[in-house]
């Protein structure tokens, strides 16, 4: 069974749920569809030192890279105050910078306003002038 953009954009709500954010109240749900069609699910995990908060997004990738992932083809990512979702919840630049680590500029990003209603971006268009390895040479 393949899993549809409605089924990855149902299950970044489903993520959200998982929130901690006792500080924003801003809850944030991802759902991230590996090549081989296994999903991680990450939510916002919120610290007083705010500087250790974790997006969604990174924490979706974060476990599918523990867990032997390096190959994705889309993320769901849905987030509201208090979990209520009224438009389209774009990621940080950080959390792009993450995507562009380990996908290409065709990689998908699915924002949902609802479970319903969503747009599909590639990922060259959020962050078209990423950061990557080609920077760390020395020009050999």
């Amino acid at each position: 069974m393949s899993i549809t953009n409605n089924d990855l954009v149902k299950l970044a709500f489903s993520a959200m749920q998982n929130s901690y954010s006792p500080y924003s109240h801003c809850k944030v749900g991802s759902a991230l569809l590996s090549k081989n069609g296994k999903v991680y699910l990450g939510c916002n995990v919120e610290n007083a030192s705010y500087g250790v908060t974790n997006c969604a997004e990174r924490t979706s990738f974060f476990k599918a890279v523990s867990e032997g992932e390096r190959e994705f083809s889309k993320i769901a990512i849905v987030g509201g105050v208090e979990g209520k979702v009224k438009d389209l919840f774009m990621p940080c630049g950080v959390c792009r910078q993450v995507m562009a680590e380990f996908c290409s500029g065709d990689f998908e990003v699915l924002v949902a306003s609802s479970q319903d209603d969503f747009k599909v971006f590639k990922l060259r268009d959020l962050l078209p002038h990423s950061f990557d390895e080609k920077n760390l040479s020395n020009g050999e």
